[in-house]
């Protein structure tokens, strides 16, 4: 099997799970790479992703970890044997990598929670505040580039637009309602599309006002998507040349920690769509 340049952040996620189990059994790469019948090298790529891996040889590799937690390992088989090719992949080299691992990442998501401060969550966002975010934050793209970007964003949505829709919260402070993107006009759109998709079952949308006492949580934005077992999810924060993603269980932990402090000091459903409904009259 040929060695593959550029693993995608679900198959680098495989290989670390796999390395974490080697390393909680006490292993060294070499040692495990002689209970499968292969050399260092070929663990090595096995671990970085860079290499594929067959379901036999992961459940050698649990048996051999000691491993006994059966829907961590059946996920792990699915992660390794997985050949979906969503519709991301048309966007493979007309946009950066790490663009292409996050619509992967929520396509496999078994639930997905957002908390944002100061922008629409993006699963959330109208095309024309897509549009103006991103023409905005990049003034040098021409048009063409913008309208990639939209037309990506919009096309992310499919989770919570689907038949089997991922179930979805979103946090959202009220400086993220209140600031406007576009105009007027743009600004009642966009309020009127998240009290829109607010009503359907499975999205729950959370308001964050301003007048909270003692609230320090402003700095706690974040994607987290659910993956099919709690040691399978993922945080998605913002870095420098796209979404950087973060598995350490500690992490983990701690976000979703946050995630539920600030759910608690949150408005809840009913009053949030209240919330939105008296700023979309004041436009």
């Amino acid at each position: 099997m040929p060695r593959r340049q550029q693993p995608t952040a679900r198959q680098e996620r495989l290989g670390t799970e796999l390395r974490k189990l080697r390393e909680a059994a006490g292993l060294k790469g070499r040692e495990a790479a002689v209970l499968l019948g292969t050399d260092s090298a070929q663990m090595s790529q096995i671990e970085a992703g860079t290499a594929g891996v067959s379901e036999e040889r992961v459940r050698r590799l649990a048996a051999q970890y000691s491993c006994t937690d059966a829907a961590l390992i059946e996920a792990l088989v699915t992660m390794a044997t997985d050949r979906t090719h969503g519709w991301w992949e048309e966007y493979r080299g007309r946009l950066p990598t790490p663009f292409m691992d996050l619509p992967e990442l929520e396509h496999h998501a078994s639930f997905r929670w957002d908390v944002e401060f100061l922008h629409m969550p993006g699963l959330l966002q109208t095309a024309e505040y897509a549009r103006l975010l991103f023409a905005y934050v990049n003034p040098e793209f021409p048009e063409s580039d913008v309208e990639r970007w939209v037309e990506h964003r919009m096309k992310r949505r499919v989770i919570i637009e689907r038949a089997e829709p991922v179930p979805y919260e979103a946090l959202i402070h009220e400086a993220a309602l209140r600031i406007r993107v576009g105009d007027r006009r743009a600004a009642r759109d966009q309020l009127g599309r998240v009290l829109e998709l607010s009503e359907a079952a499975h999205v729950t949308v959370r308001v964050i006002p301003f007048d909270l006492d003692g609230f320090g949580g402003a700095g706690s934005g974040m994607v987290y998507a659910g993956g099919p077992v709690s040691k399978l999810d993922t945080i998605v924060r913002d870095g420098p040349v796209g979404p950087v993603f973060i598995d350490a269980e500690a992490q983990l932990s701690r976000y979703r920690t946050l995630f539920r402090r600030v759910e608690a000091v949150s408005l809840d459903p009913d009053r949030s769509r209240d919330f939105i409904h008296r700023l979309a009259k004041e436009l």
